[in-house]
């Protein structure tokens, strides 16, 4: 079988989805590039010391290789995902893919840290290009009575990919150097690049005038704002509070600005929508319980209990599968049930799964620990195929490029909350402190269980299909 020609790629303007076998294809190549780019946000940690070492760098400074690529990323989600709306999914998608492969080129061949570090930033706009557009294309990909179906197998993607990275980089390390980690992007990406180009939905966008200060003043903001909490967290209130408060002046004038516009680049709009707004404070609040426990969990195993490193990697794993086989069943619910009672549920299951690991005492058993993570790993898997759908098929479909920006920007932010709060932890109460940060991220979950199951109600029905072009 091959990819349909681009005579084939358009589907009638009044059709819902794309047909079979096009969709598979389309699918393909939107996993495929949310994969790479998701991987690639967490992926050189574990190669940090390596790579700090070979190019005689700092720790300090090297910690740019990957403070490049995130704050790259989150300052141009919301502004590509307008754009999208503005000009069409694909034509900020197929750039952005091309832009992410010839980055991943740039970091293999690099030979300085000023140049990897270059190369990283590249990679991430190629990487917030993708992001910003995913959700949009997967609605416009996948039939209205199967978009949570859609949606669950793209969660999937998304969160096996965040949760193996750092597998993934310990194997590529272990048979190469760590240019591997990088280069083995470019055959990937190419391939979706090939089938996105003759696989992806052709939609229309609305054609009104881009409004660049806001965009500015949005990448500013967000810049400020991650930027500023990390320094918190690592250099004290000196130097970060005043980066945060520059970010939420700049933040309060950008609201001001978007308040009155109909397509505002921030979807004030959108959050005005209750479904959307309460899924989009679910995402913030559970990812970053997720964070919590995945940078506290290394620490708990290793430190506090003694296991070695394999060991601790292994004691990861049960997490990632067990999301790997609750996120396409809760996709399949969610297009018959409330996304509010399903991911009420999850995050439920989640909570008592994390407060279960922070009470195992210092001698547990492996099968102690693995079956608490894969509670973890079901709850937040029944969570986020369904607060996704809830999210992109509240918005109207002209927006949906602004629903799937600001459902990224949703995962990054609480990934970066929790982090931060992780960091602050160690700082004040030391590496010992693990199952009291388990704690909190217990609590975390369970505030987000709350929000969900305020919004429930019987899943919305997406808005007809946007116009296609050829």
């Amino acid at each position: 079988m091959k990819p349909p020609d681009r005579a084939s790629a358009t589907p009638p303007s009044e059709a819902d989805g794309l047909p079979v076998p096009q969709r598979y294809w389309s699918a393909l190549a939107i996993w495929l590039a949310i994969a790479m780019s998701v991987l690639d946000a967490g992926i050189a940690n574990v190669a940090l010391p390596t790579i700090a070492a070979q190019l005689d760098a700092s720790a300090a400074l090297s910690v740019w290789i990957i403070n490049a690529y995130q704050l790259a990323v989150t300052v141009l989600l919301l502004p590509l995902a307008a754009m999208g709306d503005r000009i069409g999914y694909r034509r900020v998608y197929l750039p952005g893919l091309a832009i992410f492969v010839v980055g991943s080129l740039g970091c293999a061949l690099a030979e300085s840290l000023t140049g990897l570090i270059a190369a990283r930033v590249f990679q991430g706009i190629g990487a917030a290009c993708v992001m910003s557009i995913n959700a949009a294309l997967v609605r416009a990909t996948y039939p209205s009575r199967t978009l949570g179906r859609g949606l669950g197998y793209n969660a999937l993607v998304v969160s096996v990919a965040s949760a193996v990275g750092p597998t993934v980089a310990a194997l590529i390390l272990s048979v190469g150097p760590w240019p591997w980690l990088f280069a083995i992007n470019v055959p990937v990406g190419l391939l979706a690049l090939a089938v996105a180009f003759h696989a992806l939905p052709r939609t229309e966008g609305h054609g009104r005038a881009p409004d660049y200060l806001s965009a500015i003043l949005s990448a500013v903001t967000l810049g400020l704002i991650m930027f500023g909490a990390e320094t918190l967290a690592r250099e004290g209130a000196g130097t970060g509070l005043p980066l945060l408060a520059a970010g939420f002046v700049c933040g309060t004038v950008l609201v001001r600005r978007e308040w009155h516009r109909p397509t505002p680049l921030v979807p004030l709009d959108l959050l005005r929508i209750r479904v959307f707004s309460l899924s989009i404070a679910t995402s913030i609040t559970s990812f970053a319980a997720q964070m919590l426990a995945f940078v506290s969990l290394p620490f708990l195993f290793q430190s506090v209990l003694g296991r070695g490193v394999v060991e601790t990697g292994f004691l990861m794993t049960p997490w990632p599968l067990a999301v790997a086989f609750a996120a396409p069943i809760a996709g399949r619910l969610a297009d018959r049930y409330s996304a509010g009672l399903l991911g009420g549920a999850g995050l439920a299951a989640l909570a008592l799964g994390l407060f279960s690991l922070s009470m195992m005492g210092d001698d547990p058993s492996t099968l102690d620990i693995a079956w608490r993570m894969v509670v973890c790993g079901l709850g937040f898997g029944f969570f986020q195929a369904p607060n996704n759908r809830a999210i992109v098929s509240s918005a109207p479909r002209a927006r949906s490029g602004a629903a799937g920006g600001m459902l990224a920007t949703a995962r990054l932010l609480g990934q970066t909350t929790g982090a931060v709060s992780v960091a602050a932890g160690f700082h004040w109460l030391g590496v010992g402190a693990a199952p009291t940060l388990l704690q909190a991220a217990s609590v975390a979950a369970a505030v987000a269980a709350v929000l969900s199951l305020l919004r429930h109600q019987r899943p919305s029905k997406p808005a007809p299909e946007a116009p296609v072009v050829d």
